[in-house]
C-alpha cells in the first residue's frame, strides 16, 4: 500500500511537470519593456506612433514640433506664400499623406488616387555609385501624379495572383500578390525596364537605428554562412551624397538609404518633387513632363529638411504590451525556437549620438538591419546596390502591433500584399524558409501564442 501511494505521487509529480513543459525557461520579457530605451512611450492608443521621445527636452523638444509640423504640410503648385514646391510630377503632397499618424500605409483601394505606395524603376546595369540604374525618361521612380497641364510619368494599375497554404491543423490560407504595372506613360516604358512595389513604413525610431555602431552590425554579418544555418545576412553599401562616399545602408525596403537625412531628403524630391539642399534638382528636369521652368531651387529652405530629419529621428518608440502573460511569453519562446530571432534579432544598442536623448540606449526593436535572400515568391527581381532581386532588410518589429490601432489595418511587406501577421510569415522564403515550415506545422495553440507575441509589439 505504501509503495501504491508513492507511485502515485511520483506519478503525479512527473504528470505535473510534463504538462508544464511549455512553462520551462520561458523568456522575461521584462527586460524588453522599454523598446526604444528612454525615449519609450508607454501608448497604446492611435497615437502611438506620433509621441515625441519622452527624454527630450527644452531647445530639442522646440525642433521636434516644428519638425512635426512640418511633417505634416502639404505642398502646393508653385508659386504660393507657402508650401510651394509641388511637383510638376509626384506620388503624394506630405510626408504624412504616405506616412499616416507617423505608422504604416495601407495597400490602396484606388491605384489612381494619392497613397502611400509607388513603384521603384531602374534599368538592368547602374549608375555611377553602384546603384539602379535609371530609366532613361523616368529615373529611378514613376511619379503617377501631376501639377495641372502636366502630365504623369505613368499611372499604377494592380492584378492579383493568388495561392493557398495550409498549416498543420487544417487551415486553408489564401495569399495574394499584386502585380502592378503602367498604362497611360507619357513616352514608352522599356521593355527591360523592372519595376519595385514599395509601401511607406513607421517612421518611429528610425533615430535609435541610425545610431547603432556600424561594426555592431557588421559583427552579424554571415555573407558566406560559416556557420551553415542557412541563414547569411548582408550589409548594404550605398550612395551618401551628403559625404560623397559609401556608407552602410539602413533604411529603406533594401537598405537603400544610409541616414535619415537622405531618406527624409529623397522622400521629399522624388514622393513629392521638392528640392533640397541634399537633392537640389528637380526629379523630371530632363524630362519633357517634369520642367517646371521656375528658378526656385532648393523649394524647401534647409531648416525645415533639417526639422523634419530630427523630428524622425526623436519619435518615441511604443513599448510592448502584456509581456507577463504565459501567451506571450511562450509566443516569443517558440518566435525564438523556429529562428525568427536570427534576423529579427530582438536587442540592440546604441552608440554616441549628438542628440542626448538616443545616444547609449539599449533598445528592442527585433532587426539586424541586413539583408536577406527571402525566396522567388517575395522577389522584386531589381538589384539595389548590394541587395539582390531576391534580397530584402530585415524589417523592425517594434510597434507592428498596434497597427490596427493606429492605422486601422494589418497590411504588410514591401508591398502590402499581407494582409495579417500569419500571411506576412507565408510569405517568406528563402533564407526563412525553413522557419515558415516551422511555422506550418504549429498546433493552434502554439501558433496563436507566437502571434500573441507579435501582437505584444
Amino acid at each position: 500500500m505504501k509503495n501504491t501511494f508513492l507511485l502515485a505521487i511520483f506519478s503525479s509529480f512527473l504528470f505535473s511537470c510534463n504538462n508544464n513543459d511549455d512553462y520551462v525557461d520561458l523568456p522575461d520579457l521584462n527586460e524588453r519593456l522599454y523598446a526604444g530605451g528612454e525615449t519609450t512611450v508607454f501608448s497604446e492608443n492611435s497615437t502611438a506612433f506620433r509621441t515625441p521621445a519622452v527624454n527630450i527636452y527644452g531647445t530639442d523638444l522646440d525642433m521636434h514640433l516644428l519638425g512635426d509640423t512640418d511633417f505634416e504640410q502639404a505642398f502646393v503648385t508653385a508659386p504660393a506664400q507657402i508650401n510651394n514646391g509641388l511637383g510638376s510630377i509626384f506620388n503624394n503632397t506630405s510626408c504624412v499623406s504616405c506616412h499616416p499618424k507617423d505608422g504604416r500605409a495601407a495597400f490602396p483601394e484606388n491605384m489612381v488616387n494619392l497613397s502611400g505606395l509607388l513603384l521603384r524603376a531602374s534599368i538592368p546595369g547602374m549608375d555611377a555609385h553602384g546603384g539602379p540604374n535609371p530609366v532613361p525618361g523616368f529615373g529611378t521612380q514613376i511619379q503617377n501624379q501631376a501639377v495641372f497641364g502636366t502630365f504623369p510619368e505613368a499611372r499604377y494599375q494592380v492584378a492579383f495572383e493568388t495561392k493557398t497554404e495550409t498549416l498543420a491543423d487544417g487551415t486553408v490560407v489564401t495569399l495574394r500578390k499584386p502585380v502592378i504595372s503602367l498604362y497611360d506613360s507619357y513616352i514608352p516604358f522599356p521593355a527591360n525596364g523592372m519595376l519595385s512595389p514599395r509601401i511607406a513604413t513607421p517612421v518611429f525610431g528610425l533615430g535609435l537605428l541610425e545610431s547603432i555602431p556600424e561594426a555592431n552590425l557588421l559583427a552579424i554579418q554571415d555573407v558566406n554562412d560559416t556557420d551553415g544555418d542557412g541563414i547569411s545576412g548582408k550589409a548594404n553599401y550605398v550612395w551618401d551624397p551628403t559625404a560623397n562616399q559609401l556608407k552602410i545602408g539602413r533604411f529603406g525596403w533594401k537598405a537603400g538609404a544610409p541616414t535619415v537625412l537622405v531618406q527624409c531628403a529623397g522622400a521629399y524630391v522624388d514622393d513629392m518633387g521638392v528640392t533640397n539642399y541634399v537633392f537640389p534638382n528637380e526629379v523630371g528636369a530632363s524630362q519633357s513632363n517634369g520642367q517646371d521652368g521656375l528658378t526656385d531651387d532648393p523649394e524647401i529652405a534647409d531648416e525645415t529638411l533639417n526639422q523634419v530629419t530630427f523630428y524622425c529621428r526623436t519619435l518615441a518608440v511604443p513599448a510592448p504590451r502584456n509581456i507577463t502573460t504565459d501567451a506571450v511569453r511562450k509566443g516569443a519562446k517558440t518566435f525564438e525556437e523556429i529562428s525568427c530571432t536570427k534576423c529579427h534579432v530582438p536587442k540592440q544598442q546604441t552608440g554616441f549620438n549628438i542628440i542626448a536623448a538616443i545616444s547609449n540606449q539599449t533598445i528592442y526593436p527585433y532587426t539586424d538591419l541586413l539583408l536577406h535572400d527571402m525566396g522567388a515568391d517575395l522577389a522584386d527581381n531589381r538589384p539595389d546596390f548590394l541587395a539582390s532581386g531576391t534580397e530584402w532588410k530585415t524589417r523592425p518589429l517594434w510597434g507592428i502591433g498596434l497597427t490596427q490601432v493606429v492605422n486601422g489595418h494589418t497590411h504588410f511587406l514591401h508591398d502590402g500584399r499581407a494582409r495579417n501577421m500569419t500571411e506576412a510569415i507565408l510569405w517568406h522564403g528563402g533564407e526563412a524558409q525553413a522557419s515558415k515550415e516551422k511555422f506550418k506545422q504549429l498546433s493552434t495553440q502554439k501558433r496563436n501564442e507566437l502571434l500573441a507575441f507579435l501582437n505584444s509589439l
